[in-house]
């Protein structure tokens, strides 16, 4: 049995919204590092769930990351830091945009909600 829960994707496309918030004025950088915190929480998530020490595993995703190593991600069968390239492990970009879409939109819907029940009766 492989298990072998990447992270890598969202790893990625954390960094690059952390960098591109570095580089932009306003609200917008502070919205764009909330959702690249968010999306760097889920290797956390998966090496928890798993039951491997988070926090050593996802600062050495994050370091890999950081050293131009984009294939790299968890491999929960070993509890390393693997390159997801040799190891085959693929994601769908369909899929991953979708579940990206669908997560920012359930957001979007519970911040609407939230406000909705706190405003004042007219």
């Amino acid at each position: 049995m492989c298990v072998c829960v990447s992270g890598c994707s969202e790893m990625l496309i954390a960094k690059a919204m952390s960098d591109l918030a570095n580089r932009m004025p306003g609200k917008e950088a502070v919205a764009m590092k909330s959702f690249a915190k968010a999306l760097s929480m889920l290797p956390t998530i998966i090496t928890d769930n798993v039951g491997y020490d988070s926090a050593e595993l996802v600062s050495q995703l994050r370091a890999t990351h950081q050293d131009n190593k984009i294939t790299f991600g968890l491999d929960m069968s070993q509890g390393a830091v693997g390159d997801m390239a040799a190891l085959g492990i693929t994601e769908s970009f369909q899929v991953k945009r979708q579940v990206l879409l669908s997560a920012a939109e359930m957001a979007e819907m519970t911040l609407c909600v939230d406000n909705i029940i706190k405003a004042a009766p007219r």
